[in-house]
């Protein structure tokens, strides 16, 4: 229970960091396109970094440790990759939901107002955030845990500013927009607790569930973030700021792991 405590705790703490990044929406004049996708493009490097080495490795070992050298710990891998890739497919399919870039998408997209919309295509993409935080702080690997969540909350200033300044751009107003980007954020918590009852359930799921939380997270980035860098033509920046993001977490990965 104490786990699942403190995976809530740490998801609650990174999706609030989403309202911190929205804050500069408040104040001053609006970022560029091109700021706005290269700050995407670093959640995207961030994101990517965080699902091989804080989630997809760990479960390899875990798996490793659990049944042995062998094909089943890549097949476990494997499956649970595509799994979580599905279960958000399937969230993005059937929950009504507005892109920034394709507009509304889902059933009765006609009866529900924009701006919940958009509260639900944030909710698809923060929810594996979420996960991933309250999976890795579930299984008591305090150090890939806290490696883990430092990097989804350095994503979140980006993504909420991103949020932000993408709801502005449709016409809301900025004290509306820093609500609903704030707003978003309370989904991780949700993500977070289901991940750290998941895993407490039985040592066995632990593999699986670290790399469900990768494959959600590897489909957001493909499907929503990457796109969104490149709509506006800025890709050399965007590219850019997602080395940079990926750098970054794989630096304090390596470096927080071993401490």
């Amino acid at each position: 229970m104490d786990l699942v405590l403190t995976a809530l705790i740490a998801s609650t703490v990174t999706g609030g960091l989403t309202a911190v990044g929205a804050l500069p929406i408040l104040v001053g004049k609006k970022p560029s396109e091109r700021f706005n996708d290269t700050l995407l493009g670093f959640a995207a490097g961030v994101m990517l970094a965080a699902s091989f080495f804080s989630l997809i490795i760990p479960s390899i070992d875990i798996s490793t440790e659990i049944y042995g050298a062998g094909p089943l710990p890549a097949a476990i891998a494997v499956a649970g990759i595509l799994l979580g890739a599905v279960a958000i497919f399937l969230l993005d399919r059937l929950l009504p939901h507005r892109h920034f870039i394709s507009g509304p998408e889902g059933p009765n997209t006609d009866k529900i107002a924009g701006v919940w919309l958009f509260i639900f295509a944030i909710a698809i993409h923060n929810f594996p955030e979420g996960l991933a935080v309250g999976v890795a702080y579930g299984s008591g690997q305090q150090e890939t845990a806290f490696s883990l969540a430092l990097g989804i909350g350095l994503q979140n200033l980006p993504e909420g500013l991103a949020v932000a300044v993408g709801l502005v751009a449709v016409g809301y107003s900025r004290l509306l927009a820093f609500g609903v980007a704030s707003l978003t954020g309370l989904i991780e918590p949700i993500g977070g607790l289901f991940g750290g009852v998941f895993v407490n359930i039985s040592e066995l799921l632990l593999p699986w569930g670290l790399v469900f939380a990768a494959g959600a997270m590897l489909f957001v980035i493909s499907h929503e973030i990457i796109p969104e860098t490149h709509r506006h033509g800025h890709h050399s920046r965007a590219t850019a700021g997602l080395m940079v993001g990926l750098v970054v977490m794989l630096f304090l990965d390596v470096w927080l792991g071993a401490v």
